[in-house]
């Protein structure tokens, strides 16, 4: 899997950070969102690192992501009761003062059976534990946005084609 480009190499260096971090420290994760849609499909620009992980979990990945700089907390936002909710951490550029943001997804009730398939891909650095297309089509499902909708075409389509 190529997941980058010379115009996200700083969010694919920081990707590969953080995952390191997460798996030297043993916590229980999976990669959603944007970058979930580029192991599985293709790159395309995403502006977050987007993980899935269950409750107990959540001070272990903070505790990461601070050593790694992401020291600006917001939330939990509790998007759909028993549905979404997120934990975000965002890391401010030095150069820019752009934020790159992490945004920690609970194991919901809801998002319980996309946990359970989730599965562990080679990408350049090793392998990564990421939710299964199956389980990324769910959750876009549930945000529905312009976005999401597009990629679930594309999911779709690409598998009709396997």
């Amino acid at each position: 899997m190529a997941l980058g480009s010379q115009d996200v190499l700083d969010l694919v260096e920081e990707f590969r950070a953080l995952l390191e971090g997460l798996e030297r420290g043993g916590v229980e994760y999976a990669v959603c969102g944007g970058l979930a849609f580029a192991i599985h499909a293709r790159p395309r620009a995403t502006v977050d690192v987007d993980l899935l992980l269950p409750i107990e979990e959540v001070e272990a990945a903070k505790q990461v992501a601070r050593e790694q700089g992401y020291r600006l907390e917001a939330g939990p936002f509790v998007i759909r009761k028993d549905v979404i909710e997120i934990h975000r951490l965002s890391k401010p550029d030095p150069e820019t003062g752009d934020l790159l943001s992490l945004d920690l997804l609970i194991v919901t009730p809801a998002l319980s059976p996309v946990w359970e398939t989730r599965e562990r891909i080679a990408w350049e650095h090793g392998t990564v534990r990421v939710v299964s297309r199956a389980g990324l089509v769910t959750m876009k499902r549930l945000r529905a946005s312009g976005q999401d909708l597009d990629d679930i075409r594309m999911l779709e389509a690409e598998d009709d084609t396997d």
